[in-house]
């Protein structure tokens, strides 16, 4: 009789949860998540609690964020991501990997966003971009543009082999001047993250985090600290598991 594997913490996982130890671990999918700062003398960021019907860290508080879909990676917009943020994101990644792939990651983290919290983080454009897909053509009929190349790259994490859902996650971020519609209104958002709101970083970490989330919140506290033309460049940590454990590196 195959037994479960114990995740970190000693507690046994749920059904569903953790894979059992004769079951071979599931190659993780490519997602992106996006951290909206809110610039004050408190900044604030937005968070969202998991619901408890999710198999994939319920009840937790993340960030709005999924997975990479096919329209993320084909999309055409005027910007691109910096140069580098882009030569970051292309460390540590297959031969197979396009740009296109990795611009796509940083789209995909303003879609979900837009999808989970109704919030459009955007630039205003007198030019009406075009698309087939209709979340995309939703997100452009308010006029706007993704600010691609003011967006900032993190962190990136790969779920631990003892989960059965892996994502190999990168975490962007962007301040408040993008927001584009009212901050406080996100009476449009999907229903898949609930509790939303904005949250000092003291306030954000009392609340139950997975792990990364949690340490993510200290990257985002370490570069709000820096001159805007000083963030771009600075190293994001990577975060995976070999021979089951945790290995950090920089990108």
């Amino acid at each position: 009789m195959s037994k479960k594997i114990i995740h970190q913490g000693g507690t046994p996982g749920g059904p569903g949860e953790y894979r059992d130890d004769n079951v071979k671990a599931v190659r993780p999918k490519e997602a992106a998540t996006l951290i909206v700062v809110r610039q004050a003398k408190q900044p604030k960021i937005l968070m969202g609690k998991r619901a408890a019907s999710h198999k994939f860290m319920p009840n937790k508080f993340v960030f709005p964020g999924g997975r990479l879909d096919l329209i993320d990676q084909r999309l055409q917009v005027p910007k691109d991501l910096s140069a580098p943020v882009m030569q970051r994101l292309r460390k540590e990644t297959r031969k197979d990997v396009s740009d296109n792939k990795l611009r796509g990651l940083a789209l995909a983290a303003i879609r979900e966003t837009y999808e989970e919290t109704g919030l459009i983080i955007g630039r205003r454009t007198k030019k009406r971009l075009k698309t087939a897909d209709k979340v995309w053509q939703s997100y452009f009929d308010h006029g706007v543009e993704p600010p691609l190349d003011k967006i900032d790259f993190i962190a990136r994490a790969v779920t631990p082999t003892y989960r059965t859902r892996r994502f190999d996650t990168r975490f962007f971020m962007v301040h408040d001047e993008f927001i584009h519609t009212d901050p406080e209104e996100m009476a449009k958002a999907s229903g898949e993250l609930l509790d939303l709101h904005w949250l000092t970083l003291p306030a954000a970490r009392k609340l139950d985090l997975p792990a990364i989330t949690r340490s993510v919140i200290d990257m985002v506290e370490q570069r709000i600290q820096l001159a805007p033309n000083q963030r771009h460049k600075k190293p994001a940590p990577y975060v995976r598991f070999i021979n089951g454990k945790p290995v950090t590196s920089e990108l």
